[in-house]
């Protein structure tokens, strides 16, 4: 059988909305689910919130908790839902944690789901797939490609994640 895998929702770019009147994006609800039904997923997910935030107002306190809810887990395979801007601050730190036996996938989004023309729905798709293929450790998946946490960076000249130069 396929092992389950957890998903943990930060927030970040992935799920932002937009409101029209405004022209500002935030919060209301995860777009999780319905970016799992589009996908046709068949893997066994097991979804928690654990915040609805931007990664640029993302502190110490909220990657801590981001760490425990890994080691607590009792899946070993795991992705998380991540803003772009600082999903490699908190790779960086579950890495430094070395949390054993645990395969954790951080993904995001440049474009939220909820345009219609989100990288999102590709890249949940793709960290999916990467969390029950690699070996344990941390990693970053956006794109198509992954990356191990200590060697990517968010390219903000291209827009695009890459290797470190």
């Amino acid at each position: 059988m396929t092992p389950t895998v957890r998903v943990f929702i930060t927030g970040g770019t992935f799920d932002k909305e937009y409101d029209e009147r405004t022209g500002n994006l935030f919060f209301k609800d995860t777009h999780l689910h319905d970016m799992l039904r589009l996908g046709r997923c068949r893997v066994p997910v097991e979804v928690r919130t654990l915040m609805m935030v931007d990664s640029l107002e993302m502190d110490d306190d909220d990657r801590e908790l981001i760490v425990n809810q890994c080691r607590k887990s009792e899946t070993d395979r795991i992705v998380i839902t991540h803003g772009t801007d600082t999903l490699t601050d908190t790779a960086r730190r579950l890495g430094e944690a070395a949390i054993p036996g645990k395969t954790i996938v951080l993904t995001g989004a440049m474009v939220p789901f909820a345009f219609g023309s989100s990288d999102g729905l590709f890249n949940l798709g793709a960290a999916l797939a990467f969390a029950q293929s690699l070996p344990s450790g941390v990693y970053v998946a956006m794109n198509g490609r992954v990356f191990h946490w200590n060697n990517v960076r968010k390219n903000r000249d291209i827009g695009e994640f890459t290797e470190l130069d």
